[in-house]
């Protein structure tokens, strides 16, 4: 790899990797509300996203009640974000697809995509991991009265940050992680 090189002083991949390293898990956020337009364009950069042969497992619940936020966010205790976030959407996975062992990395690629939306919208957002957690599961699913075959996957809080945000991503690169063969 030439060291004068790198990703980010590559200009065509700039777009994608300047989304990448400005996003930071944002757990605090104003009042305003999340637009439906916002909460749409969320949904169509998730559902972009790829999926193990094209099964696309995901159903997305968008959760604007103020009850349905706060008991979402007794589901873990690091869901605390979910009762302060004006719109929380919970990505959930049908059980019965082609590769259902594949559901839940086609879920990580939706999050990561709605994630990455939210940061070009000027939103703040954070992934609270509620699978393979099956009291975390079961709380969720009590909440949305969700139906037996979708497992929630995950708690996204969206909003406007209340706070200043400082992205870690471009410090996370480490050589010393990378091997060849």
């Amino acid at each position: 790899m030439c060291p004068t090189r790198t990703p980010t002083r590559m200009a065509s991949s700039m777009g994608a990797l300047d989304t990448m390293y400005r996003r930071a898990s944002v757990r605090n956020f104003t009042d305003e509300k999340v637009t439906s337009f916002e909460a749409e364009a969320l949904l169509h950069a998730a559902m972009s996203a790829p999926s193990a042969g094209n099964q696309q497992p995901w159903e997305f619940y968008l959760v604007w009640d103020d009850e349905a936020r706060a008991a979402l966010s007794k589901a873990s205790p690091y869901a605390l974000a979910a009762a302060k976030a004006p719109l929380v959407v919970v990505p959930c996975f049908r059980q019965n697809v082609r590769f259902p062992e594949c559901a839940p990395l086609d879920m990580a690629a939706a999050t990561q995509n709605m994630l990455l939306e939210a940061t070009d919208l000027g939103l703040g957002a954070v992934w609270m991991a509620i699978n393979p957690v099956r009291d975390r599961e079961e709380k969720v699913r009590a909440t949305l009265d969700l139906p037996d075959d979708l497992t929630p996957f995950c708690l996204i809080a969206v909003g406007r940050p209340a706070d200043d945000v400082t992205p870690h991503g471009a410090e996370r690169y480490d050589e010393k992680r990378i091997h060849t063969v």
